[in-house]
C-alpha cells in the first residue's frame, strides 16, 4: 500500500488514571463542549455526597469523563454521528409523517 493511501494512525490512548489525567486532558480541549466545566461540578456533588468510606460516586464521575474522552478521541466516533444523522434524513424523507424524536 503506497504512504499516500496509508490510513492515518489511531492516536494511543491517554492513561487517564487520575483526576489530574482526566482534569488535563478536558484542559487541552479533549471531550465534548462543556466536559470541563461539567466534570469539576458532577465531580464536586459526587464528593459533597459520598462518605470517606463510600467513594463508588466519584468513582462514576471519573469512569464517565474517562468514557467521554475517549469517545472523543475515537475516529470512528463522527463517521457514526454522520451515519445517524443521514440515516434520520433517510428515514424522514420516506414518511414525512414521522415525528422527530
Amino acid at each position: 500500500m503506497s504512504p499516500e493511501h496509508a490510513e492515518a494512525p489511531i492516536p494511543a490512548a491517554l492513561p487517564l488514571r487520575t483526576i489530574g489525567d482526566i482534569r488535563a486532558a478536558l484542559r487541552s480541549g479533549l471531550g465534548f463542549p462543556g466536559d470541563q466545566e461539567t466534570f469539576e461540578a458532577d465531580l464536586q456533588q459526587a464528593l459533597e455526597a459520598s462518605s470517606e468510606t463510600d467513594l463508588h460516586t466519584v468513582a462514576s464521575v471519573i469512569v464517565d469523563y474517562r468514557g467521554r474522552i475517549r469517545l472523543y478521541q475515537d475516529p470512528d466516533f463522527d463517521i457514526a454521528i454522520q451515519e445517524g444523522q443521514d440515516l434520520t434524513a433517510q428515514l424522514k424523507r420516506e414518511d414525512p409523517n414521522a415525528r422527530a424524536v
